[in-house]
């Protein structure tokens, strides 16, 4: 693919608000996990909360939008000064030349929840002001986002559990090669919920513990939630240093509704498909964000399939230590956190993870090391075999 510039990005999560907490607490290797006190939520897990989301107010003109996801949208698009770059790519191109490609799993589900406590105890009707179209629709985020700031061009949301933020990078590329847009606002946007929380729990995926990836006592995730955006563009002439998205790679093993190909089929695919996207070997790529959600499982085959293509010699870990599975935000977020390995020049670390599977043969990077880096790969995996891979570099 041709390459295309990150011309801003930002990120919000349970380490904060904004790239420079981010950064702070990546060096600190300190977690934003926490004990679950969301809502009424009863289960005895860790999660990875946004601090301030409930006390985020949209614009009068877009109230029908409100919702806990919605309020974390905004957040997100009013840090780092993103908003503002986004501005001024709509001056630069026109409204109608701008699209929004976000992702998210489930989206604002929350607000049906708290609509289902307050049904007509005669009918079983939802109250009146419940919207499910500008809420708990998937579209909602990409609609609000849009009308946030007034554009006029093309808009989806994409859910593929958590690929679906990774893959709108791609989606994004492909608009931008056809020259249907100039520029494009990527990435996405998950909160906390109940159908989240239960249902990984009945799933018997969730912790008890904070997550450990690919420990060797690792038993399960903690759900976070988490919001991030980049602005692509065609470089022209990148100075030294831009974040480039050089390349992604997509695949659908479809082996199991949740669980992955044990052999990691589907994660190697996406892989091997970005690396071709780039026009770069394995051999080119030094850091890896793995996918790494801490289940026995995809740890397992994910690893099989990083072993097999990149060997031992890549460094690579998972960074849902510190912020949680953000689930349909998490592919952006962690291509953002990539945006920051290639530019600080330093390898993230694993807080929670200590004593590694020496069944996994691959080289996992367990603590924060300043090392050169030009390319790095972003691997983003979803419920039913839905994988995408992102391999990102910086200009020369």
């Amino acid at each position: 693919m041709t390459p295309l510039q990150l011309s801003a990005y930002t990120l919000t999560t349970a380490l904060g608000r904004g790239l420079e907490a981010t950064r702070e607490a990546l060096r600190a290797e300190r977690s934003g996990l926490a004990p679950c006190a969301f809502e009424s939520v009863a289960l005895d897990t860790w999660v990875g909360e946004v601090a301030g989301v409930d006390a985020q107010r949209l614009p009068e003109a877009l109230a029908r939008y409100d919702c806990r996801n919605n309020r974390l949208t905004l957040m997100g698009l009013e840090t780092d000064g993103f908003a503002q770059r986004v501005r001024e790519a709509v001056a630069r191109y026109g409204a109608d030349r701008v699209g929004v490609f976000l992702g998210t799993s489930t989206a604002g589900i929350l607000q049906t929840e708290l609509a289902y406590r307050r049904r007509d105890p005669v009918s079983g009707a939802l109250p009146d002001d419940f919207h499910y179209r500008t809420t708990h629709n998937a579209f909602s985020l990409a609609e609000f986002t849009r009308d946030y700031f007034g554009l006029e061009g093309m808009a989806m949301a994409i859910s593929t559990a958590c690929s679906s933020s990774a893959k709108v990078f791609a989606a994004a590329a492909r608009q931008l090669a056809l020259g249907q847009i100039d520029a494009a606002i990527v990435g996405g946007v998950d909160t906390l919920c109940l159908t989240t929380l239960y249902g990984f729990a009945s799933l018997q995926l969730t912790s008890s513990r904070p997550c450990r990836p690919y420990d060797a006592a690792r038993d399960g995730i903690s759900i976070g939630e988490g919001a991030a955006f980049a602005l692509l563009e065609r470089p022209d002439q990148p100075a030294p240093g831009t974040v480039l998205l050089l390349g992604a790679g997509e695949s659908s093993d479809a082996y199991h509704m949740s669980a992955p190909h044990p052999q990691g089929l589907g994660a190697r695919l996406a892989m091997e498909a970005a690396l071709r996207s780039a026009g770069l070997g394995a051999s080119d790529i030094h850091y890896i964000n793995l996918h790494g959600t801490a289940t026995p499982a995809n740890d397992s085959a994910e690893g099989l399939a990083v072993s097999a293509l990149f060997g031992d010699t890549v460094p690579g870990n998972s960074t849902k230590g510190y912020m949680g599975h953000t689930l349909g935000a998490a592919g952006a977020i962690e291509a953002i956190l990539c945006a920051m390995a290639l530019t600080d020049g330093r390898l993230p670390g694993s807080p929670g993870t200590g004593s590694l599977d020496p069944a996994i043969p691959i080289r996992y990077q367990l603590h924060g090391t300043d090392a050169p880096l030009r390319h790095a790969l972003s691997n983003s995996f979803g419920f039913g075999g839905s994988n995408c891979s992102l391999v990102l570099g910086v200009a020369a």
